[in-house]
């Protein structure tokens, strides 16, 4: 009997790639006119579009999961918002209702500076989890601003783990199993967790590793620039080697743009081809440039609370709502 062809369906990494190389064509391309000054330029656009969000998403309880869904946020190259995206997120959903813990597996602990959680050398933190096997209750620090948030952070200690966790057994999977025995615990008490956000570094050691074992879902914030689809590309092909050998649970289900400017078209182009590559994955909301969301840390703040009526603060509760109706859906399907 003759055998029949059929297309393969192209990898996540092969879309990537598409993307990428579709912004480096249209890159050459005139640029658009600008608009005529008037009632839809793009300043009484974004003013507009901030008015709505407020009103709609402001004060909004926002569905919550199931069960426990457990994101590793990641992106190989660095400066694309990833802690950023990972804290504000978290303190979005949790003023809206749910549960949430960050696990700050980043040596610079930037993720405990924004959640105001302290992270000096003497602090149990996440590094006494990996390599002393800790219990995750003994780190975890509740969040001073927001109800329902929790952290367990990072030292600097955790810069050593790397080479440390080599030699131990199972090194792969002790955030794993750290979690999950920190959810049982709760479990005990009749406690629960909605979502369990972890900050990695941007490389792919073992500390990545461990969160990716960890996770069911990876959640990447990419930046509105030709640089973030070179790495989207590279982190797709890691993501599917971990998927084969260690972790088959997990996938991307989650893409944010950050760092988004309307006004150049870089960013336009960025957006469109990542859209038309991942359409279900990367969601409607775009995190664009502020200055409140860069000075929110140094107040040991997230933009949540810093600025709840800043662009940025209203585009991460707008992300956060794409995420929480994602729940509604997948709980409307496993009722029916």
């Amino acid at each position: 009997m003759a055998s029949v062809s059929r297309e393969t369906e192209p990898t996540d990494a092969e879309r990537a790639a598409d993307a990428l190389a579709n912004v480096a064509r249209e890159a050459h391309e005139d640029v658009a006119d600008l608009p005529v000054a008037g009632a839809d330029t793009p300043l009484a656009q974004a003013v507009a579009e901030d008015a709505r969000k407020r009103i709609t998403l402001s004060g909004r309880e926002l569905p919550r999961p199931a069960q426990t869904r457990v994101l590793t946020v990641a992106n190989q190259k660095g400066g694309v918002g990833k802690t950023t995206t990972t804290v504000n997120v978290a303190a979005a959903l949790a003023q809206a209702g749910a549960t949430v813990l960050v696990i700050d597996l980043d040596p610079q602990g930037n993720a405990s500076t924004a959640l105001g959680i302290e992270h000096h050398a003497e602090v149990p933190s996440i590094y006494d989890v990996l390599v002393d096997g800790d219990p995750m209750s003994k780190v975890v620090q509740s969040c001073p601003d927001i109800p329902g948030l929790f952290c367990a952070p990072a030292t600097i200690d955790l810069a050593g783990a790397e080479i440390e966790l080599v030699s131990l057994v199972a090194r792969e999977t002790r955030l794993q199993k750290a979690v999950t025995a920190y959810r049982n615990e709760l479990a005990e008490r009749g406690e629960s967790l909605d979502y369990v956000f972890v900050d990695c570094p941007p490389s792919l050691g073992l500390l990545t590793v461990n969160a990716f074992v960890a996770a069911s879902e990876v959640f990447i914030p990419i930046q509105c620039e030709y640089y973030a689809l070179e790495g989207l590309s590279q982190l797709l092909r890691n993501i599917e080697l971990i998927r084969d050998h260690l972790n088959p649970t997990l996938h991307v289900s989650t893409i944010l743009l950050t760092m988004y400017d309307g006004r150049t078209r870089l960013s336009a182009q960025v957006a469109e081809e990542v859209r038309t590559h991942f359409p279900d994955q990367t969601l409607k909301a775009t995190v664009p440039r502020s200055v409140r969301i860069s000075e929110a840390p140094s107040h040991g703040q997230t933009v949540m609370t810093y600025d709840p009526n800043s662009s940025g603060a209203l585009s991460y509760l707008e992300a956060a709502s794409e995420m929480a109706a994602q729940n509604a859906a997948e709980n409307s399907e496993d009722r029916s």
